[in-house]
């Protein structure tokens, strides 16, 4: 194997100098989500529009039925509650107690 050359001050500050010249990677600004203003509080047209809905679909989870109905997680949990409650939907698959996964009752 050949030695390596040496190089002087003067050519590693040249090499260091002439790197440089390429543009540098810049870090992007990122993506930024505008802050939604979902209801928090049932009205009685938000209400109306959520039991005639949600027992509808074929899936319900907070997800769905804030995207839809534009309300609140904690608000859709709670009236994902009250109509398990009132037999209008029923859980799907194993329940855990933070999982709110529902669908529509079975045609008897």
């Amino acid at each position: 194997m050949a030695p390596k050359e040496k190089k002087t001050k003067e050519q590693i500050a040249a090499a260091a100098a002439a790197g440089s010249k390429k543009n540098k990677k810049k870090w992007s600004k990122g993506k930024s989500k505008d802050k939604l203003n979902y209801a928090v509080m049932f009205d009685q047209a938000t209400l109306d529009k959520f039991m005639a809905e949600v027992p509808k679909m074929k899936l319900v989870t907070p997800y769905t039925i804030c995207e839809r109905l534009r309300i609140n997680a904690s608000l859709a949990r709670r009236g994902i509650r009250e109509l398990h409650h009132q037999g209008l939907i029923r859980p799907l698959g194993e329940q855990h107690h933070s999982h709110y996964v529902f669908t529509r009752p079975a045609a008897a």
